[in-house]
């Protein structure tokens, strides 16, 4: 997927495009409304996501300027301003959806792939499958090559939200986020402790693993070897 992002916050905008690239995602960035702008017109991009106090332009208005062109690029919105008003004047303005800082990434992330959905409505999925692993989350059970596999729920969750992910890259950013609910790195191995744990039920006694580890990215499930 193709992200625009507008963010004067050069902190921000660093954490913000790194966490989108770290996520499978080509970014271009702009720190200053005009320069979004001309971006926003001159490429095309599913999802851009654009500050609301932004030097040169504000937010509102590179919004506003893009519908003008027919732009119909969906927009997310992040600002500090949280008011009822203030997210109401960002959606009249052109916006699609509007998120407060500070926020959580995996919300964030969320909310693009809603966005995306919007354009392209799908059928809820109660069945996720990986080569031979099946994941039922209707009875939350589990089951590799027809066996049954007895997982903890922390590990259903642990495996669900990477056979959702399947063949991504899927960051320790993110499992934080999703799975524990982690706003901030805890500096523990929990993850590493619990892939451990996962690997050994899903993987063991099976020629071909599905659990990998991507040194100095995070985790991938995938059916066949990269």
């Amino acid at each position: 997927m193709r992200i625009l992002v507008v963010e004067d916050d050069l902190e921000a905008q660093r954490y913000l495009v790194n966490g989108l690239k770290e996520a499978g995602h080509v970014v271009d960035d702009a720190a200053d409304g005009e320069t979004g702008l001309t971006l926003a017109l001159s490429r095309p991009y599913d999802v851009a996501i654009i500050d609301r106090m932004l030097p040169k332009m504000d937010g509102l208005r590179v919004v506003a300027e893009m519908r003008e062109h027919s732009n119909a690029t969906p927009v997310l919105f992040l600002s500090a301003l949280s008011e009822v008003d203030d997210r109401v004047k960002g959606l009249k303005a052109g916006g699609d959806d509007y998120l407060t800082k500070p926020y959580a990434f995996v919300e964030l992330l969320a909310r693009i792939d809603a966005l995306m959905r919007r354009r392209a409505p799908q059928a809820v999925k109660t069945r996720l499958q990986v080569g031979d692993l099946e994941l039922d989350l209707l009875t939350r059970t589990a089951k590799r090559a027809g066996a049954a596999i007895d997982l903890q729920p922390r590990e259903f969750r642990l495996l669900e939200y990477l056979m959702r992910h399947a063949s991504q890259v899927v960051t320790r950013t993110m499992l934080l986020e999703s799975v524990w609910e982690y706003h901030f790195d805890p500096q523990t191995n929990v993850i590493d402790v619990h892939i451990s744990r996962l690997r050994a039920k899903i993987d063991k006694g099976f020629e071909t693993p599905l659990l990998h580890t991507v040194r100095g990215a995070g985790y991938m499930i995938r059916a066949r070897a990269a």
